[in-house]
């Protein structure tokens, strides 16, 4: 089988990007910016997961996600840092919108997600790729970054790399 790929923009792409390589599954995390179409058009910061479907769900990848940013809450950086899903073809936006249906279920608040096109890709500068895991030390990473990880410890260590 071959790997699947997921776009994910939520909150920062350094936090989103340490919390996808840290899970069992996930081959690669490329970090950066995407665009969608039409009005979603400007860049976001953003990551784009690829993973073996035999090990992780896209519904674990989903749920992970939302639990991992602030999908519920719009913000004044949401342009920067847009809540979104990003999908590659029509059967995987139908699986998204049917995953996202049966989680919002799970929050005391109505998900504010997009679920979106993914139309182009800009890497990050390359300092800040792997940006935790070569700076794991860094106030950023301490306040931000470790929380993250931390819920995913306490909800999901079956899925968390050791």
């Amino acid at each position: 089988m071959s790997n699947f790929k997921i776009g994910l923009g939520g909150g920062c792409h350094w936090c989103t990007e340490a919390v996808f390589q840290s899970l069992k599954g996930v081959i690669y995390v490329e970090q950066g910016y995407i665009s969608s179409i039409e009005k979603n058009s400007s860049f976001s910061e953003a990551v784009i997961v690829s993973y073996n479907p035999k090990i992780i769900t896209t519904k674990d990848l989903i749920t992970i996600h939302l639990l991992t940013h602030k999908s519920t809450i719009n913000h004044s950086f949401r342009e920067k840092y847009r809540s979104a899903i990003y999908y590659f073809n029509d059967n995987q936006r139908s699986t998204i919108e049917t995953i996202i249906t049966e989680l919002s279920k799970d929050f005391n608040n109505e998900l504010i997600t997009k679920i979106m096109e993914f139309n182009i890709f800009k890497p990050s500068r390359k300092e800040l790729i792997n940006y935790y895991q070569n700076n794991p030390k860094k106030p950023f990473c301490k306040k931000y970054i470790d929380p993250k990880l931390v819920l995913l410890r306490e909800r999901y260590s079956d899925k968390m790399h050791l």
